[in-house]
């Protein structure tokens, strides 16, 4: 029977393996995200009131699409628009 030796180096790269496992993990969870969120969920998702989303869709910042009488946004773009 072998017997196999671990070395620093070899907990290193397991390591490094783990982390980036890790971050695909939280990516897919993001991107299972919905891709079109309803007025409610944005305000909720960036702590805003229904005047401050208006006064976005209104000078552009968010576009946003009208179904029947519910707005809809892309979640792409308020990721955008919550980076710095």
């Amino acid at each position: 029977m072998a017997i196999k030796v671990l070395t620093k180096e070899d907990l290193e790269d397991f390591k490094k393996e783990l982390l980036e496992d890790i971050k695909g993990l939280f990516h897919s969870k993001v991107s299972g995200q919905k891709q079109w969120l309803r007025s409610a969920e944005v305000r909720e998702l960036l702590n805003i009131s229904s005047g401050t989303l208006q006064n976005l869709r209104i000078n552009g910042t968010l576009r946003y699409s009208k179904v029947g009488g519910t707005i809809y946004y892309d979640f792409q773009d308020i990721e955008k628009l919550m980076q710095p």
